[in-house]
């Protein structure tokens, strides 16, 4: 189109994405907790049988996702003098707070799936809202393609982090004998209680938040529908759901896997996913580097492809020696992160063509899609304790344990589906339209019609 320069880079500070990303500490705690302790937890120690449990869950995330677009829809509309998305992430706050004390801290025996899933509808909408708002907000604060893919792999990193640090807290109150098992999980609930509004106000206090010119969004489900069909929005959402469906799997089934099938206990199980993660915190900054070369879509091929092979590699290794096992899932571990900060930002960088191609800043809309396929890839991860129940797999092994059939399906699911997915993920990018030089175009566009 033209061999103008590409557009400057605005470059945020290190200390800026830092107080930025601080938000992400708590909210990834919500993040591993819905699909991989709380499942698990109801199932094992509230009580709720494993299959009924699985329908709560994927009830509480049909509601949620019909929710989504219309709180996204709710936030390109916001107009306030503190900012579009940041009203939005302060009233998240307390919502989170009360329900993270009712989900994770006074839930007892006995409770039934009606507590469950009050308590979890409400949790999973304030979720929604500061995830959503907390993504608009990076979209805004680095607008250039490679800049952009700088703010969501520091988003990331912190997500990470809080994700090991909210693994380490019910293995370390067990080996520390502070509590068991349970109350480890009650102290995972007050840590996330605390840190939500430090790490909030401190975002709101150190961090601006920059406007996109645009008019007033309108439309109805049109506008909805009109995003989904756009080819780049299409293959990010295609992506994002077999990329949301594998990890959702791995985590649903991980205690019951390494239990079960490996024989591994609960803490063993506990350290081997800090690992994995571990190894996503190491393997984040790789990713963002290689987008910068080659690209953020074809970075996130290559790591897809590297990612089921490593996956397949280190579930199939021989259970017994969890020197080999923790090293194999740090080393499976190194591509986790790509996925999930190269797509946001590539959905970052869809807003622009859209807001280029209609005048209008939909941004906080197109993540909603694009959280909707994350949660409806969270559903169907957990079509797998539904399939359980229905072949007699039990929680808590009978006297003599589970049955052959029943241990066979679920090694299937937890070792060949994930891969299969991710690897998937891959060919549906093969022809992602939006490459680093047509979003340079874009950009020039934008920067001549809003001056």
């Amino acid at each position: 189109m033209t061999d103008a320069a590409p557009p400057a880079q605005t470059r945020r500070s290190n200390a800026t994405l830092a107080a930025f990303s601080t938000v992400c500490l708590p909210l990834a705690a919500f993040g591993v907790a819905l699909p991989v302790t709380l499942p698990e937890f109801y199932a094992s120690h509230v009580g709720i049988p494993i299959a009924l449990v699985g329908y709560v869950f994927m009830a509480v995330r049909a509601v949620d996702i019909v929710a989504d677009p219309l709180i996204g829809a709710a936030m390109d509309r916001t107009r306030t003098r503190f900012g579009r998305y940041r009203p939005w992430m302060a009233g998240s706050v307390p919502i989170l707070m009360l329900a993270a004390l009712m989900v994770f801290v006074m839930v007892k025996p006995g409770d039934g799936p009606l507590y469950l899933f009050g308590w979890l509808l409400v949790l999973y909408l304030g979720f929604s809202v500061a995830t959503l708002s907390q993504l608009g907000w990076a979209s805004v604060l680095a607008p250039e393609y490679n800049q952009r893919s700088r703010v969501y792999a520091w988003w990331q990193a912190f997500n990470i982090i809080g994700v090991i640090a909210i693994l380490i807290l019910p293995a370390a109150v067990v080996q520390l004998g502070i509590g068991d098992y349970v109350a480890g999980v009650h102290i995972m609930g007050w840590a996330i209680m605390a840190a939500l509004p430090l790490t909030v106000s401190l975002a709101l206090a150190a961090v601006p938040e920059p406007v996109n010119p645009g008019d007033a969004p309108h439309g109805g489900w049109r506008v909805y529908v009109d995003l989904v069909r756009r080819p780049t929005v299409a293959r990010l959402l295609a992506a994002d759901l077999l990329l949301g469906i594998a990890p959702g799997i791995t985590g649903a089934l991980l205690f019951f896997f390494f239990d079960q099938i490996k024989g591994f206990d609960r803490t063993s199980a506990s350290l081997f996913m800090l690992l994995y993660f571990v190894g996503g915190l190491v393997g984040a900054p790789i990713w963002a580097r290689l987008a910068t070369r080659l690209g953020k879509h074809r970075a996130l091929m290559t790591a897809s492809l590297i990612f089921a092979s490593l996956y397949v590699v280190a579930t199939l290794l021989p259970g017994g020696s969890f020197a080999l096992t923790g090293t194999a899932m740090f080393i499976a571990g190194l591509p986790y992160a790509a996925g999930l900060f190269l797509l946001r930002a590539m959905m970052a960088d869809a807003g622009d063509e859209v807001r280029l191609q209609t005048g209008v800043d939909r941004t906080a809309l197109m993540f909603s899609i694009l959280s909707a396929t994350t949660k409806m890839g969270h559903v169907f991860a957990l079509i797998p304790y539904a399939v359980l129940g229905w072949i007699g797999f039990e929680a808590v092994p009978p006297p003599g344990g589970n049955s052959p059939a029943s241990l066979t399906a679920l090694n299937a699911m937890f070792v060949i589906v994930p891969a299969l997915l991710i690897a998937s993920a891959a060919l549906v990018l093969r022809r992602y339209p939006l490459t680093p030089e047509r979003h340079d175009e874009v950009r020039r566009a934008l920067e001549a019609r809003a001056s």
